[in-house]
């Protein structure tokens, strides 16, 4: 199934107009992370407690902040829930207290601590709130995931530069890599600029989204490899669009469909999935969006740079041109 038949795009031709848009975007998400909210931490990170209560009726924040103050958690963070169409945790809230408020022996105790500050102290609700869910991690295991989910990222996108090394050129790996790499500078600056909490099932979102935009990446780049074979003649800016314009209907049909998915899960799966769906909707745009106006054109400017020294261009399977 096409949906675009005999495009001719010149894609490379706006490769300023994609530079100016990815540093917009780039800039401001590190501007956020280094000195505007940093990379907001949730508890399975920066340790702690939280609790989600579920009440009988819509809460009353600042009774529901009073109650907690009466027993001496000042610090504790509220988030209500937000209710979608599909959503009835509209009575729902979520209840933190920081790792610095609590001990590693005493994390428990912050769970029973709020809810029995709330069982005592919120009399606007005749029943008792009901705990649904606790999280509870220590200090030290919120600085050991720190590590290993660095260590996730880090490793995978070295093994994607490696495979593609092996399967195009170095080059080649390196153009997806920088892309991909994008995607994750965007997706985690997004997070900072918007003051969400990045958690465990971020992670896992951020990780899925590398590997869906190195496939991307990859499709365009296999295809440019088939072109160069019996496109010699042609130029290499010539043959990266065209390329990219046979595979557009293909990166519509899959990308678009993928993000129609996420983005019900945004809407419609609730706050447990919200930092999850949210890491998805963003990075399917910019990663189908990196895959054209990332990784292709580093690929032509470092063709033409050793072109303008004089040296012959690498292409797929070691060939040279």
């Amino acid at each position: 199934m096409e949906f675009f038949r005999n495009v001719n795009v010149d894609w490379l031709g706006k490769k300023w107009y994609f530079l100016g848009f990815s540093l917009i975007f780039s800039v401001s998400g590190l501007f956020s992370i280094f000195f505007w909210h940093h990379i907001p931490q949730g508890v399975d990170f920066k340790g702690g407690t939280k609790v989600y209560v579920q009440f009988s009726s819509t809460p009353d924040v600042q009774a529901v902040r009073h109650a907690l103050d009466a027993a001496g958690l000042h610090d504790a963070e509220i988030q209500q829930i937000s209710a979608g169409p599909l959503n009835s945790k509209s009575n729902e809230e979520v209840i933190g207290l920081p790792q610095s408020q609590t001990s590693e022996a005493a994390l428990d105790a912050g769970r029973a601590a709020i809810t029995q500050a709330l069982a005592s102290g919120y009399p606007q609700n005749p029943i008792n709130p009901k705990q649904t869910q606790v999280e509870v991690v220590g200090p030290q295991v919120g600085k050991q995931l720190q590590v290993q989910a660095l260590k996730a990222t880090l490793y995978s996108l070295a093994g994607m530069l490696v495979y593609l090394w092996f399967r195009f050129e170095l080059i080649y790996g390196a153009a997806a890599v920088v892309a991909v790499f994008h995607d994750t500078l965007i997706t985690v600056g997004a997070f900072s600029l918007t003051n969400q909490e990045i958690t465990l099932t971020v992670i896992a979102a951020i990780l899925t989204l590398i590997g869906y935009s190195m496939n991307d990446t990859i499709v365009v780049f296999d295809r440019i490899r088939e072109n160069l074979r019996t496109q010699r003649r042609d130029t290499l800016s010539d043959v990266v669009n065209r390329s990219i314009n046979q595979t557009l209907s293909r990166t519509v049909l899959t990308s678009g469909l993928t993000f129609l998915t996420v983005l019900s899960l945004y809407l419609f799966g609730g706050e447990v999935l919200h930092g999850f769906s949210f890491a998805l909707v963003v990075g399917i745009l910019i990663g189908t969006y990196s895959s054209i106006a990332v990784a292709a054109p580093m690929l032509v400017a470092y063709q033409n740079w050793r072109a303008a020294r004089g040296k012959a261009a690498v292409l797929p399977a070691g060939k040279k041109k």
